[in-house]
């Protein structure tokens, strides 16, 4: 299926880009070399065993962290290592333990920090295109 021209990747780069965890995926695609082509028609037309991967998890700790609004390190300092299910994902959400609670709070502020500074930025640079009347 992959011609000799076409770029590939290896799974860990696809499984990455699609946000799936590789340890979970059958065993045939992690030994595969997955073509640019291949690529595309896995996003288009997902097999059944990607998208109950999208669907119920494990998810890879940069999903984990978006679903849960908190950065990947402030995973790692809930002692958070793994991979988790959507299930374990939402359970954590209806019952926040302490250190999410924490992480949510700063992941808020570090976000808000970034975007003030972001606005900023583009005001100054806003002023500097103006032509002054002077």
């Amino acid at each position: 299926m992959t011609s000799a021209n076409s770029q590939s990747m290896k799974p860990a780069t696809v499984a990455k880009k699609l946000g799936i965890y590789l340890p979970a995926t059958p065993q045939e695609f992690q030994d595969s070399v997955i073509s640019r082509a291949d690529f595309a028609e896995l996003q288009a037309n997902p097999p059944e065993w990607l998208a109950e991967l999208r669907r119920n998890g494990p998810h890879p700790r940069p999903v984990v962290a978006q679903k849960l609004n908190v950065s990947i390190s402030g995973l790692a300092r809930g002692g958070v290592e793994e991979a988790l299910t959507t299930a374990e994902i939402t359970a954590l959400l209806q019952a926040p333990p302490a250190w999410l609670v924490a992480e949510r709070s700063t992941h808020a502020a570090v976000r808000a920090e970034a975007q003030r500074v972001k606005d900023e930025a583009a005001k100054k640079d806003s002023k500097k295109a103006r032509p002054s009347t002077e």
